[in-house]
């Protein structure tokens, strides 16, 4: 029993990365992946939605589920719910519902969005129209009966919309789940407040992205390598009464998150 219970905390966190790679060798990846104890996997829909063949999405969803990896999705960068322009924010949001079809049918848990720009706008304001868009779409999900959830991520720059505070809001008033990236909050804020995010998101499940990140006075730069120190200090901070998905974007994202899950498991 105590074994048991000792494998269930220490599961209580998955790694994975942030890629599935092509088509051709997704339940190949999936099957490295549970070797090397990866039990989460983000599918990057970053430019566009790439898994479309209903023989793929089964092939996928059932080694997933086989596996015991809980898959997301990225949503495309090309994102904008506070544009001036109309379209774009329609566009924005069939990008968005067309990764939660797809990932409906994937079994992902999650769609992992950047909510938006200023655009000029003041930030009430841009807050105002970024919620109403979720909720709308919210409408929409909840019309198709999908259960997968959408997740405005923590931005890094200084001059995009997506603070922790304001994902918070987000959720708060609508309804809708988050990514906590910490690197980015990191590249924002200079530091990363843990008891500030552990009060705010209450929630028992977090999703949460985690890499080494380069940054300056505005904000996020580009990521880099995870360093040692950094795993540790952020494993750590993290409360062990929640169930968390951690999902490494770095350029060696299979190493990073090879060398948290061994982290982890040593605690």
């Amino acid at each position: 029993i105590l074994i048991s219970l000792i494998f269930i905390f220490i599961m209580s966190i998955r790694f994975g990365p942030a890629g599935l790679g092509p088509i051709k060798d997704a339940v190949k990846n999936l099957e490295e992946y549970h070797r090397l104890g990866f039990r989460a996997c983000e599918i990057a829909f970053t430019y566009n939605v790439y898994i479309k063949e209903e023989k793929d999405i089964k092939a996928i969803r059932e080694a997933a589920e086989r596996l015991d990896i809980k898959l997301s999705i990225h949503a495309p960068y090309f994102i904008n719910l506070n544009s001036k322009e109309p379209e774009k924010i329609e566009n924005s949001k069939k990008r968005i519902l067309a990764c939660c079809e797809v990932g409906e049918k994937l079994g992902c848990y999650r769609v992992v969005f950047h909510p938006g720009y200023y655009s000029g706008m003041d930030p009430e304001e841009t807050y105002n129209n970024i919620r109403d868009e979720i909720l709308d779409m919210q409408k929409t999900i909840k019309e198709k009966g999908w259960k997968i959830k959408i997740a405005p991520e923590t931005m890094g720059k200084i001059n995009v919309f997506g603070s922790f505070d304001q994902v918070y809001r987000l959720t708060k008033d609508t309804g809708c789940e988050f990514c906590i990236d910490f690197a980015h909050i990191l590249a924002r804020d200079k530091m990363v407040d843990y008891p500030a995010l552990k009060k705010l998101f209450k929630k028992k499940n977090w999703h949460c992205h985690f890499t080494g990140i380069v940054y300056g006075d505005k904000g996020e730069k580009h990521h880099k390598k995870t360093e040692t120190k950094d795993w540790k200090g952020m494993l750590k901070e993290l409360t062990k009464d929640k169930d968390i998905v951690i999902i490494n974007e770095s350029p060696s994202m299979i190493e990073d998150s090879s060398e948290g899950l061994k982290l982890h498991s040593k605690n």
